[in-house]
């Protein structure tokens, strides 16, 4: 009861921000895929790539990509990560005469759990990055030498797999839900110290024990350093391939 009424008062304090300041509605495709390379019992490396893109009309918003480094503890249901990404970041306006890319990395430390409810598996995520951004001239119109720190940035997400159905040994339909909060923390952030949420809901396929797909929509409330917000809706299609070094007996 007391993990229920936490997601409850979790997800009633994020919807509670909606709707405030100005909005911009914005639509978009996410295509995704996470290799996972498991190194033995305890180790495995994860490496995932990821293209964003405006639609009506179609520009390219950003390209995602990075790798982590993860330890799993036993059988605690925990795990630690550590890791990079590189973002090329393109306008937030799919409309905007200039098209300049910012890159940004992001080193990452992460803390995850897992535990079973019933059939369903929950999954608490709570990661920790630093943001450098490329540096840019005063009109954003060209890149300059070096990277400068942008801020912190803090995200828990909550997430329930739920199978629906068995088609195999370990391959199953199933649905997955989730809600995860980004919040930022610098001298000089100001008006965004809520910086988005986002609500998912989709049905993956096993269709190998290695190889699944799944197909999604997800909703991006987001605020601006002005105090205004995008609100995104995003069909997101992503592949997931698992490979291994672990030897089986027999």
């Amino acid at each position: 009861m007391r993990r229920i009424t936490c997601v409850v008062l979790f997800i009633a304090t994020t919807n509670a921000i909606y709707g405030q300041g100005n909005t911009i509605h914005q639509h978009l495709v996410w295509y995704g895929l996470f290799s996972t390379l498991h190194l033995n019992e305890k180790w495995y490396l994860q490496k995932e790539f990821q293209e964003r893109h405006f639609v009506g009309p179609a520009a390219q918003h950003q390209l995602l990509t990075g790798s982590h480094l993860h330890r799993v503890s036993g059988k605690s249901g925990w795990e630690t990560s550590a890791g990079i990404s590189l973002s090329l970041q393109s306008p937030n306006d799919p409309n905007a005469s200039e098209r300049l890319t910012v890159p940004e990395l992001r080193p990452h430390i992460e803390f995850a759990n897992k535990h079973k409810w019933g059939k369903v598996t929950i999954d608490h995520r709570y990661r920790a990055e630093a943001r450098f951004f490329h540096k840019t001239n005063a009109t954003r119109t060209a890149l300059e030498d070096g990277l400068g720190f942008g801020n912190f940035r803090f995200r828990y997400r909550l997430q329930a797999t739920i199978p629906l159905y068995q088609i195999g040994e370990n391959r199953y339909w199933k649905f997955k839900v989730s809600d995860e909060i980004h919040l930022n923390a610098a001298n000089r952030i100001s008006k965004n110290i809520f910086e988005q949420n986002r609500i998912y809901g989709g049905f993956g396929y096993d269709i190998f024990q290695n190889l699944s797909v799944e197909v999604g929509f997800l909703n991006l409330y987001q605020q601006r350093p002005t105090g205004d917000f995008f609100n995104r809706n995003i069909l997101r299609l992503t592949a997931f391939h698992k490979m291994s070094l672990i030897k089986k007996n027999g």
